[in-house]
């Protein structure tokens, strides 16, 4: 069911847990399955230098996420931004698609922590990343 990529990082995992001096932290989750990614970073020129994560949910949620974070290490964050979660999930030798969503958990979370930072920096993420995360905000604004 789960390939030998898939159960490797879930069995150990790679940068687990949180960075002290985080300059961009997201939180993404999925009240459907459960799942919650909470992302760290320490961005430094535009580079990032650093990256942890903290996961609850299943064994494929806590493999994408530590996929991901072994990704995007070392990225710009054009790069990083440019990361989809079909990358992800090829880099994991698939996974079924029951599980899909946790491979775009992945994406978002990056993608959150992105948008924290330009938030830090008193930019707009809207127009870079595309959404801000403010899912509170977001779906006042929508009336969902």
């Amino acid at each position: 069911m789960y390939s030998e990529k898939v159960m490797e990082h879930f069995s150990n995992p790679r940068n687990v847990g949180e960075i002290e001096d985080a300059n961009a932290i997201g939180q993404v989750g999925n009240p459907k399955c459960g799942d919650i990614m909470k992302m760290y970073m320490k961005i430094e020129n535009d580079v990032i230098v650093d990256i942890k994560f903290k996961t609850f949910g299943c064994g494929a949620a806590i493999a994408t996420s530590s996929m991901a974070t072994e990704m995007v290490k070392g990225m710009t964050i054009e790069e990083a931004l440019q990361l989809t979660n079909k990358a992800v999930t090829d880099a994991l030798d698939g996974l079924p698609p029951a599980k899909l969503h946790c491979s775009v958990l992945a994406e978002e979370g990056i993608k959150s922590a992105i948008a924290d930072y330009y938030r830090r920096q008193g930019i707009d993420p809207e127009p870079i990343v595309g959404c801000n995360f403010d899912c509170d905000a977001c779906h006042q604004d929508h009336g969902a």
